[in-house]
């Protein structure tokens, strides 16, 4: 899968976003190392803090099916926005180094790593519980 695809499986995902309150659709494509594609959109709430961002609802979708290591992830918004703080703290816990494909309505694109987003995540020692979940500890 290129970039420009997984670009327009995000703006896909954009068109389905339920975002009443706001009027900012978000979507998401996220890639697997394994070649799947899940996608998400931003559902939003009129109790706000049970609005999910298009980012993490790819993510959980793909760790519901059992994918934890992920490849790119394309966002589309109309201005280009990139993914917000909470959804940089989410990926970062399945590696730093995922390529963001931040794209808008227009065709246009920039591409950043997790790490230049979010360059003060937790370290990966704070990560160990984590890991000891992962090795069934």
């Amino acid at each position: 899968m290129n970039d420009e695809e997984l670009i327009s499986m995000a703006v896909e995902a954009r068109a389905r976003a339920y975002a009443p309150y706001s009027g900012f659709p978000v979507g998401a494509a996220l890639l697997t190392r394994s070649g799947q594609v899940f996608t998400g959109c931003n559902v939003e709430n009129a109790m706000f803090g049970l609005t999910v961002c298009a980012e993490r609802v790819a993510v959980f979708k793909a760790v519901s099916a059992g994918e934890r290591d992920f490849e790119a992830l394309a966002v589309a918004t109309t201005p280009g926005a990139s993914p917000c703080g909470s959804c940089r703290q989410v990926l970062r816990e399945f590696g730093r180094d995922l390529r963001i494909l931040v794209a808008d309505t227009e065709g246009n694109s920039r591409e950043f790593t997790l790490q230049q987003l979010l360059p003060n995540a937790f370290p990966d020692w704070s990560l160990d519980g984590r890991r000891a979940l992962d090795a069934g500890e």
